[in-house]
């Protein structure tokens, strides 16, 4: 028993003592700071108020002293451009002079900094010679310390733009999505009495990381995986997911060690990782966080992901966050959970203890029900990508309709609402929405609906279609968007009634009626996966972009430029270069991935088929000097010469494609049918004459 405790309170002690270590956070600057610069950062950071610059000037002085004393040589504005990765430029903390070098940073620094931004995607924002970008301090999201073998670097989250004040970056779009959410969750709480006085409302998100880990050896003999993330060649292994053994079974040694040293990091970079677990697929894992607000979460993942890839390293293992780094095996997500905090510190998806909260709650619901309608093809479009496209649909993942799963209770309480005869719950208790006698709703009272793209789990709304690679801002600067249009019709519509002097709940429920009447079309809570449900949702009207260029067309037209200008949060210009930047990677990812396919075809495959036929050829030959039949020999032969004779075809295709600039789906269809033919060989061909390792050896061989 002495034991067991002196092992537990090492444990926490390990996690208080080195959660947030390597963070620059309030309570590192409360100790730090004078009281007037502290006030005035928890301001900023609290209420979005502006920064004192005598304060801004402390701020970076004991921010240099804390990250030398951390053992940070230099620093860098950490960002996010268009490429859907982070970028930095290390600058050392030194200034030189003729009396030798002294340690430099001031405000100047920690608040600006000033890339090249021509080599970032711009999508005609800016031309190649108007190399002048900025980065600028983002005090919502805490500086940390990333630490290397030789020493650290404090990093500084930044929002990125042009010389003209254009967003090259996802950051930029996603504080103004926030910005407009806060107006509008604002908006509506004064009409429900609630006093937003120097108060703020924002979205909370959790985001949920699969991943695959394989041995760094077999990582190395792929070309696929090192160029392109994926396998774009890889016979199914006979033994896969089929019998469901590794879905939350025990976790091998090497990778509990993997993941015990992965939590430490995430630990001291403030990032709260809470959950780790298989799963459904051979080598798949995933990681969970506990809630934070969401621009911080957002920084905290694209952070994780690093972190990951560095930590796997060090135990030999290659993290792959590709969305489908091997066909026939689930592909990997991230699932980002969102919810809406008010004003009043609330979260607005959690049904209340009294009427008031509970009509606040259903307001908010049927909100985001008509968010998510009006904008379906929009939200898909947040969403698409080249990797994507392998996940999306395959029986593994939401399909690209996009639908909202509510659950039996709720969908009951939404029925009653529209027939406007609302008195009980499916589980029993009278419900009237704006009545003092109105009931707590029950929490936690649906299912999990693993199949739907956007459903809803208890205070929160998952949405599953996010890929794995995704950075968490695209989706969400959508899904802020939306809802803060939403919400802002709403609002037009109960400041009408109130001048008109109407009663407020009756306008309420009336409100609440109306929405579920329109956009209840978008509710599904059966089996998203079958061909029944796609039928029905055509019916529905419901849109089913299957592939990037079809989702990405929601981005070019009048009326997403219009929505997202209308509330300042991309203007047409910034939007219109996003549909570009997006367009263009898929395409390129397409082309390289296919010029790769005919490389690998042309040296690897084709030469280890042409050896192995010369090696059926020489026993066929030595076999039938000696005068016995060969005829299982000859047979495999001709299979093996046959498939090998259509595979030159389809590489020869696929190589024109290329070279001719065919589209991106094009060539996608011819990669598809070169490795349907290359796996076939790969099933005939022995081991020891097959070129790469096999799905068997990579998935199982940890």
């Amino acid at each position: 028993m002495a034991k067991a405790a002196k092992t537990k309170v090492a444990a926490n002690d390990l996690i208080a003592n080195t959660f947030g270590d390597n963070v620059f956070s309030l309570k590192v600057m409360a100790k730090r700071l004078s009281a007037k610069s502290y006030k005035s950062i928890e301001n900023t950071i609290q209420t979005g108020g502006k920064l004192d610059p005598v304060a801004a000037q402390e701020v970076a002085e004991k921010m240099k002293e804390w990250a030398m004393e951390k053992g940070a040589t230099h620093y860098c504005h950490w960002f996010q451009p268009l490429t859907g990765t982070t970028a930095e430029k290390q600058e050392a903390f030194l200034d030189f002079s003729p009396n030798g070098f002294v340690t430099d940073f001031g405000s100047k620094q920690l608040i600006q900094g000033e890339p090249d931004a021509s080599s970032f995607p711009s999508g005609g924002l800016r031309a190649t010679f108007e190399a002048r970008g900025y980065t600028g301090w983002d005090p919502n999201s805490p500086a940390f310390i990333k630490e290397t073998s030789k020493g650290a670097v404090l990093c500084i989250p930044t929002f990125f733009i042009g010389w003209h004040g254009e967003a090259l970056d996802k950051k930029t779009p996603l504080l103004r999505s926030m910005q407009a959410l806060n107006k509008q969750v604002c908006r509506l709480s004064e009409l429900f009495g609630i006093n937003t006085k120097g108060k703020r409302a924002f979205a909370t998100l959790g985001g949920e990381q699969e991943y695959f880990l394989i041995d760094r050896d077999f990582y190395y003999q792929r070309l696929d995986l090192i160029q392109t993330g994926r396998t774009l060649f890889g016979k199914e292994p006979a033994k896969h997911q089929q019998m469901a053994d590794h879905y939350f079974g025990a976790i091998k040694t090497r990778i509990v060690e993997f993941m015990e040293d992965l939590d430490r990091e995430l630990w001291k970079a403030g990032i709260p990782a809470k959950t780790r677990h298989n799963e459904v697929a051979p080598s798949q894992y995933e990681i969970a966080p506990v809630f934070e607000e969401l621009n911080v979460a957002v920084d905290h993942n694209m952070l994780t992901m690093e972190i990951m890839q560095r930590i796997a390293e060090k135990h030999g293992l290659v993290c792959l966050l590709h969305e489908k780094p091997f066909a026939g095996v689930n592909g990997s997500g991230k699932h980002n959970n969102w919810s809406i905090v008010g004003p009043d510190g609330k979260n607005w998806l959690s049904p209340g203890q009294n009427p008031h909260e509970n009509e606040k709650f259903l307001v908010t619901l049927c909100a985001v029900i008509k968010a998510v309608d009006s904008n379906a093809a929009l939200l898909r479009s947040a969403v698409a990508s080249a990797g994507n496209d392998h996940r999306l649909g395959s029986h593994e993942a939401p399909p690209a309709i996009i639908s909202i799963f509510l659950g039996e209770q709720l969908t009951h309480i939404v029925e009653q609402i529209e027939k406007g005869d609302l008195k009980e719950t499916k589980h029993g208790g009278t419900l009237h929405l704006g009545i003092d006698s109105l009931p707590e709703l029950p929490r936690d009272a649906t299912d999990r609906n693993r199949t739907s793209p956007f459903a809803f789990t208890g205070s929160k709304f998952e949405f599953r279609a996010v890929g794995s690679n995704f950075s968490l801002a695209g989706p969400n600067i959508v899904l802020n968007l939306i809802v803060a249009d939403a919400i802002a019709d709403i609002c037009d519509q109960l400041e009408a009634d109130k001048k008109a002097k109407k009663d407020f709940n009756a306008s309420v429920e009336k409100v609440v009626r109306d929405i579920i009447k329109k956009h209840k079309r978008v509710i599904f809570n059966g089996d998203n996966y079958t061909e029944e449900w796609v039928k029905e949702a055509e019916k529905r009207g419901l849109p089913n972009n299957r592939n990037t260029p079809a989702a990405l067309s929601a981005l070019n037209t009048p009326e997403a430029a219009n929505l997202f200008e209308k509330h300042g949060v991309l203007t047409k210009r910034e939007l219109k270069s996003r549909y570009d930047i997006y367009m263009e990677t898929y395409e390129s990812i397409l082309k390289y991935e296919a010029a790769l396919a005919v490389d690998m075809v042309r040296t690897m495959y084709l030469p280890a088929v042409a050896g192995y036929m010369a090696s059926l050829a020489e026993t066929v030959k030595a076999v039938e000097s000696v005068d016995v039949k060969t005829s299982a020999v000859k047979k495999t032969l001709a299979e093996v010469s046959k498939l090998n004779d259509k595979a030159l075809d389809q590489v020869e295709k696929l190589e024109k494609a290329v070279s001719s600039g065919a589209a991106g789906l094009d060539k996608k269809e011819l990669m598809e049918e070169l490795r349907e033919t290359i796996d076939a060989l790969e099933a005939l061909v022995t081991k020891d004459a097959w070129p790469v390792p096999s799905y068997a050896e990579m998935l199982f061989m940890l």
